[in-house]
Order: C-alpha cells, then sequence, then structure tokens
C-alpha cells in the first residue's frame, strides 16, 4: 500500500532529537515482533501487525454490529457467511462460498451454513448432486438490520482519506494481492 509522496510521513532525524535515520525509523515503527522485523522487509512486520489489530476490529466490530442488529448467537464466520450467500441474491454452493471467503476448512462452513439453516436465516435447495443456499426473509431482514446498524455507527466515521472510495479500492486489491502471497507461503511451507 503505497501513499502518494504528500500523505505519507517518514521521520528523519530532525523530527527526533539526536537519533540517526535508522533511529528514527525504529522508532516509529508500531510492532509485535520486533524480532521479525530485523532486515530488509522490516516495513512488512509493521504491516502484518496493521493486520492483526485491524482483523480483531473487524471481528469484533462484525459480531457487536449483528449483535445490535438483534441476533447475539452468531459468531463472526456465521456472519460472513450470511452475508456472502445473500451476496447479489444468488443462491451459491458451499465450495464457491469456501472459496470466494477464502476458507481452507468446508466444514467450518458447512457447519455455519447448518447453524443457519436451524435458526431458519438461510434455506438450501440440491441442485444436482450439491446444495445451493440462499437467505430466507429472516435472514434478508436481519441483514437489513445490520446494515441500519452499520450506518449509524460505522459509516458517520468514514472521512478524510478513508472517505475516498477509489482509494479503498486500491488499498482492497492491495490486500488481494497480499493474501496470494500469504498463501503461496503457506503452500511452501507446507511442503518443507
Amino acid at each position: 500500500m503505497t501513499a502518494s509522496p504528500s500523505r505519507r510521513k517518514r521521520a528523519t532525524p530532525a523530527t527526533i532529537p539526536g537519533a540517526t535515520s535508522a533511529e528514527a525509523a525504529d522508532r516509529l515503527r508500531i510492532l509485535s515482533s520486533a524480532h521479525l522485523a530485523e532486515g530488509s522487509h522490516a516495513g512488512l512486520s509493521e504491516l502484518e501487525f496493521g493486520l492483526i489489530v485491524s482483523h480483531n476490529a473487524f471481528t469484533r466490530w462484525v459480531a457487536r454490529c449483528m449483535h445490535a442488529a438483534g441476533e447475539a448467537d452468531l459468531g463472526v464466520t456465521d456472519i460472513l457467511v450470511l452475508h456472502h450467500v445473500h451476496h447479489r441474491d444468488r443462491r451459491k454452493k458451499l465450495a464457491d462460498i469456501c472459496f470466494t471467503l477464502n476458507y481452507e476448512d468446508t466444514h467450518v462452513i458447512n457447519y455455519s451454513l447448518r447453524k443457519m439453516l436451524a435458526m431458519e436465516l438461510v434455506n438450501g435447495e440440491k441442485i444436482g448432486k450439491e446444495v445451493h443456499y440462499g437467505t430466507t426473509e429472516a435472514g434478508r431482514a436481519l441483514i437489513g438490520r445490520f446494515r441500519e446498524v452499520r450506518g449509524r455507527c460505522l459509516m458517520p466515521s468514514v472521512s478524510g482519506e478513508l472517505s475516498d472510495g477509489d482509494m479503498l479500492s486500491d488499498i482492497a486489491a492491495q490486500l488481494r494481492t497480499l493474501s496470494g502471497l500469504y498463501d503461496q507461503a503457506a503452500r511452501a511451507a507446507s511442503s518443507l
């Protein structure tokens, strides 16, 4: 994620009295694992820490938003699956849900779908050998309430650079590229 030169603010020795360039950079890095930040790709460790705290904040937000929308019994995976099943109002197969959300373990998603079938938030229709899932009226109503809470609690805070839709799309594209790199690295690590 590259910021334009006008947006990027880097410390220089002048901004930290008595510090060398390397010391200034070290003092500005916000990390949870400094031992992984040694070497030429220290910024990657800083990005990884940003991903960790963003992921945890996002999952906490999604769960609390759904609770405020009236459903406390759904976990984060359930909520993400429900939203994706509803996406574009087209039925989805288990394999497609796993692929799109990048879940390796189909059992996790299958459990989530079974849970929401029992709650009557989704329904399944067997087409050939596969079950295709869609949202029920109750599922659509819950998603509508989730969207209302999101509109009241999250959207008013999105301002400044974060309100630039093109910039957010660029960041999303870079995150998808980064996920591909981590997937490739995971495959390489599995073969060791």
